[in-house]
């Protein structure tokens, strides 16, 4: 089972996250840019899980 790479954070929705860049997701695969994650403290604000670095993908 494979990661969705969304490409977008969900809580700017103006970050575009390519496959191969910086992000952070959640265990349910919420997934934010880095300074939202920063200014969230690394916790996600739909579930409460901790927000981890994303792994990039070499498109």
């Amino acid at each position: 089972m494979a990661l969705e790479m969304r490409e977008r954070c969900e809580q700017c929705e103006s970050a575009v996250l390519p496959p191969d860049s910086a992000a952070r997701i959640c265990s349910h695969e919420c997934t934010f840019c880095v300074p939202c994650s920063d200014a969230m403290h690394d916790i996600c604000p739909n579930c409460g899980g901790e927000l981890v670095a994303r792994p990039r993908r070499v498109s």
